[in-house]
């Protein structure tokens, strides 16, 4: 709409039909270009009216009918930043202060800092020009450590979790977590529980208060601020999907795809051309920009219209195809379906329901979903049906769930159970499904 002002957004009040019937064109050649030389042409003559076309005027190009909508955004202050006001808190002296800063640009959003020391050393001797030591480097991190949020500045998760854990009021259970993250970081990590009990020679209670002290801290203190100011990127679903009188309903998003329309002002123009009795030179220059325009805007609304009914057709087969699932919301309704399932029912290439699955967006009464995640491959089940793999992480997901987490379930019993509950499942293929729910080993979700 920037590039060709005939393009125009909201609801078209006449139609360019009649023009194209009308209009004169013994002075074009067969491609629609009059036949005149190009030195003629003053673009000057024709655009001098028309340098700010209305539609930049316009507060919107949407439907008068649409909502507005607008979401504001708040400039915030970048976690660097956070900490560099912090500094100036702190009593140091100047070259102190240059490291300091320096070292602050070397923590990432986590909150971590993950470079040696001799690492930063060298960087503010050749950047820098600052000649120092390790020593006074090392001093400089304890005064960023005293910064917040508490545990920003750590090299490691094990530096992290005592910075927080130094921070907090003095309890039996902080004081034997504090030993732990010390002495047995390693056991505490790998959940060997019974080896902390006979180490500490605790009970299972006070172990399990300690945990809960080191549960309680931020692994990525940087994580929180970072949360807060980062800019939100607000997806616009492309398809809506209601349920009305228990029947699926399906609508393209138009703010995706405003209404568009010829201009009626440049309409206008050709139509008075048309009824002009002596057309001059530089009249017949300017409707030849016009009719270009118009032509082209004429094509551009051709293509979106084309597009809009390439997206409802291909998505109108994805949801009748998934229809048992779009009803109640169950992803262990989800049939198989690959991309050539409903490029064939569409009778449209694959590489076309490709771009829409990709890309694009549909918002469903169980929440917005990425259309791809409707696509899964099959798998035999005991009766010698076709299951959705999809249908498989959703039963091992919930089976996972409800273990008892003081003795999880192996992989191997993972396999097993699905196999009673008709899913014969290889055990390498439950480690995979696994993996892709992000779901740990059976160690690390132990609980006491």
């Amino acid at each position: 709409m920037e590039e060709n002002p005939a393009l125009e957004g909201g609801k078209e009040e006449d139609s360019l039909d009649s023009f194209d019937e009308d209009f004169d064109n013994d002075n074009y050649d067969d491609e629609g270009s009059e036949i005149i030389e190009a030195d003629d042409i003053n673009i000057d003559d024709y655009l001098s009216d028309d340098d700010i076309p209305e539609y930049k005027l316009q507060a919107n190009n949407y439907s008068a009918d649409d909502e507005e909508k607008q979401i504001p955004y708040a400039a915030g202050t970048s976690f660097t930043e956070y900490l560099h006001n912090q500094l100036s808190t702190v009593y140091l002296d100047s070259e102190e202060e240059e490291i300091a800063y320096f070292s602050v640009g070397s923590i990432d959003e986590s909150g971590y800092i993950r470079r040696s020391i001799a690492d930063i050393l060298d960087d503010l001797a050749f950047t820098q020009n600052i000649y120092t030591t390790e020593d006074k480097i090392e001093k400089v991190l304890k005064s960023i450590q005293e910064l917040d949020p508490a545990g920003v500045g750590a090299r490691d998760l094990r530096e992290c979790l005592l910075l927080q854990l130094e921070r907090k009021t003095p309890t039996e259970s902080v004081s034997l977590a504090l030993a732990i993250l010390e002495n047995e970081f390693d056991a505490f990590t790998k959940k060997h529980y019974d080896k902390l009990i006979q180490k500490f020679d605790i009970t299972e209670e006070e172990l399990r208060q300690a945990i809960s002290e080191i549960e309680r801290l931020n692994p990525k203190p940087g994580g929180a601020y970072s949360e807060s100011t980062r800019i939100v990127e607000h997806i616009v679903p492309d398809f809506t999907i209601r349920i009305i009188d228990g029947k699926l309903e399906l609508s393209l998003n138009g703010r995706n795809a405003p209404e568009l329309h010829v201009s009626k002002e440049y309409s206008e123009m050709l139509q008075g051309y048309k009824e002009t009795s002596e057309k001059s030179r530089s009249q017949k220059d300017a409707v030849l920009f016009i009719k270009q325009k118009l032509d082209a805007a004429k094509w551009f609304i051709d293509a979106i219209k084309q597009r809009q009914q390439t997206l409802m057709i291909t998505m109108n087969a994805i949801m009748y195809y998934q229809e048992e699932y779009f009803l109640t919301g169950d992803e262990r309704k989800l049939r198989p379906m690959i991309l050539k399932d409903i490029a064939d029912q569409i009778g449209m290439d694959v590489s076309t329901v490709s771009r829409v699955a990709n890309s694009k967006y549909v918002d469903t009464p169980y929440g917005t979903k990425l259309i791809k995640d409707f696509f899964s491959e099959s798998m035999m089940n005991d009766q010698g049906e076709e299951v959705s793999t999809r249908e498989i992480k959703k039963i091992l997901e919930i089976t996972i769930a409800e273990e008892d987490k003081r003795k999880p379930l192996t992989d191997d019993k993972l396999a097993m159970i699905l196999k009673e509950k008709g899913y014969p499942i290889a055990r390498r293929t439950i480690a995979k499904y696994r993996e892709q729910l992000d779901i740990p080993v059976a160690r690390m979700r132990k609980e006491i």
